[in-house]
């Protein structure tokens, strides 16, 4: 046997990574040495938004490593494929008949509330703070004649006292323009996640069906409130007869919604999407990835959650570190360092891995809790705050 010299072990070596690529590894060690070197594959902590910021890069790779190990078809026109296979596991997860895939939030608040007023000319309850009464640009006035009447400005919790003194003014008007839908949005993104109290919302729903009112859910970030209060989502979505989840928020897809409810009702919901520009000749691109992160999503965001409250508690005891929590909350919080130190902080996580977003005008962080505090454990994250505030 000659001796291996350092030539003819480079030379095997170059071999062998040849070898490599034209045969690669099968079965389950072959994924694995297939993410590790997979651009979608990040360890960094984002400590914004509600999932995970998926550069173009990263997304293009998660993508085509789906459709690789998963065999992903496509649609048409949003039908069929792995769409169907979305809506079936979102109808699942939501405890309703019938899911629908609509490109955007705004369309699928619009259609449900267009739906439960079968087309009419007729009024809707909705929170003042909600995002389909100021973040749509009124595309339900405008687009469907159904007027708005908004309730509880600046807070994201209205009382059945102010729901009735709408229900008393409606009922004596001199033009019938009855109030046929109420829209529920929680937790409430323009109050930082707050959610609309169990208790009121209880009495608020009691209310409604004593008056003939059908009932929506806004849930676009409903998930999250349900991992954090440790329930199951359908216990949320129950009461009412519709509900809306975003798929880009923590399913983390490029796009898209779902909407929810009896079959009966969103069986011709394909001609109504459509009429609005919603046909999409293909959203497989955003179905694909959105069902594969809604497998198991709530243990993966409870896992964070039970870390991100070790860090809280850490980050409170370090010097000049101030959090204010949002009650009832959910996955925000607000988080104070001395002024002269806020840009640096950032700056200095980012070299640790921790993504933190720029401070408002006060100089407060709004800081957001997502399944990507998992990647690093408490400890190593109080840590990392402490170096970048040395």
């Amino acid at each position: 046997m000659t001796a291996l010299n350092r030539r003819r072990f480079l030379e095997l070596g170059a071999l062998g990574g040849a070898l490599g690529a034209a045969f690669p590894a099968s079965g389950e060690a072959g994924q694995a040495a297939s993410r590790a070197a997979d651009p979608s594959v990040d360890r960094t902590v984002s400590l914004t938004g509600d999932g995970i910021p998926h550069t173009p890069s990263q997304y293009a790779h998660l993508l085509a490593r789906l459709t690789e190990e998963q065999g992903t078809a496509a649609d048409n026109y949003i039908l069929g494929g792995v769409v169907e296979e979305l809506e079936a596991t979102c109808a699942r997860l939501l405890g309703k008949e019938a899911a629908v895939f609509i490109p955007t939030g705004t369309l699928a608040n619009h259609l449900a509330i267009r739906l439960l007023a079968n087309e009419r000319p007729v009024r809707a309850l909705v929170q003042a703070e909600s995002h389909i009464y100021q973040d749509s640009g009124d595309c339900v006035q405008t687009l469907s004649s159904i007027t708005l009447m908004p309730l509880a400005a600046g807070r994201a919790t209205f009382t059945v006292a102010d729901m009735q003194q709408v229900l008393d003014q409606t009922r004596t008007g001199r033009v019938a323009r009855p109030i046929a839908v109420l829209s529920i949005e929680s937790p409430v993104r323009r109050k930082s996640g707050e959610i609309f109290e169990r208790v009121e919302l209880s009495r608020v729903l009691a209310t409604a069906r004593a008056n003939g009112i059908r009932l929506h859910l806004d849930g676009a970030r409903l998930f999250i409130e349900a991992a954090y209060a440790n329930k199951d989502v359908k216990e949320y979505t129950a009461p009412f007869e519709t509900v809306y989840v975003s798929l880009y928020k923590y399913f983390n897809a490029a796009s898209g919604a779902t909407l929810a409810g009896p079959r009966e009702l969103l069986k011709d919901l394909f001609h109504t999407r459509r009429m609005f520009g919603g046909g999409l000749y293909q959203a497989w691109p955003f179905a694909a990835v959105a069902l594969h992160y809604a497998d198991k999503f709530a243990e993966r965001l409870r896992k964070a959650i039970s870390l991100s409250e070790a860090v809280i508690d850490g980050l409170q005891r370090l010097d000049g570190v101030t959090v204010q929590r949002v009650t009832p909350g959910t996955n925000l919080f607000g988080l104070r360092v001395p002024a002269a130190k806020a840009t640096s902080l950032r700056e200095r996580l980012a070299r640790d891995g921790v993504r933190l977003g720029a401070p408002a005008p006060s100089g407060a962080f709004t800081v957001a809790v997502n399944e990507t505090w998992a990647r690093m454990d408490a400890p190593a994250l109080v840590d990392a705050f402490r170096r970048a505030l040395a």
